[in-house]
């Protein structure tokens, strides 16, 4: 096993892009290749920056809070009666944890879910909630079976473009080779963070910014729910 591979297992693959690269794994390539450091993942909390640093024969580092705080492991749920079926959230997510057609009810598959919060900014309404996991433990299987559900949805949408018309890129591309999903009308542009020629920080801060917004009306929403 290379040492990309190593680090990439050390991941917990959730595919949320608060390091400030577009997937675990480029993350990994970073750090192999001396480009980062090992104390940008917060899902990963303190344990996974100091194995991170132990790997590459560095001193371990606080945890970077500036790109989120580690916590109990969550996941997404939509809130049926405001869902309006526009799919984009379907097109976010990195594992394919969400289903539903256009203009039906969409689902999260909660066993599926790895807390990302990416489905977050691109939703018109505001009806996906984060909720904690039944159990407080992300496993090495859950990572490993992240990871394959996430290779196996790079792999379909590289086919299904190869086969079909042209579309816009952040929708077809493979989640980690491209921009991800732009935001919904008012919200902070992630897609325009994350264009060639961003440096991560970039793509990090939008991400940063739309989630907070997103939890903000969400949270504002629940207090007042007449609105």
């Amino acid at each position: 096993m290379n040492l990309v591979d190593t680090l990439d297992r050390l991941l917990p693959q959730t595919q949320c892009q608060r390091c400030g690269y577009p997937a675990c794994r480029p993350y990994a390539l970073a750090l192999a290749q001396g480009q980062s450091e090992p104390n940008r993942c917060p899902p990963g909390g303190q344990q996974g920056a100091d194995a991170l640093a132990a790997v590459l024969g560095c001193a371990p580092m606080p945890l970077d809070l500036s790109r989120g705080r580690p916590g109990v492991p969550m996941q997404a749920r939509v809130i049926e009666a405001l869902c309006i079926g526009c799919t984009k959230c379907i097109r976010a997510c990195p594992v394919d944890a969400i289903i539903g057609g256009n203009k039906r009810l969409h689902h999260v598959i909660a066993e599926r879910c790895t807390g990302c919060e990416l489905c977050l900014p691109p939703c018109p309404t505001d009806c996906i909630e984060m909720i904690p996991r039944p159990t407080d433990l992300w496993h090495a299987e859950d990572a490993g079976l992240a990871r394959e559900r996430f290779e196996a949805r790079n792999r379909r949408l590289e086919a299904e473009a190869a086969t079909t018309s042209p579309t816009p890129s952040h929708e077809r591309s493979p989640a980690g080779t491209d921009r991800p999903m732009s935001a919904a009308p008012g919200k902070p542009d992630l897609a325009s963070a994350a264009a060639p020629g961003a440096n991560g920080d970039g793509v990090q801060q939008a991400i940063h910014k739309a989630l907070e917004a997103a939890r903000q009306r969400l949270a504002k929403r629940q207090h007042n729910p007449e609105r």
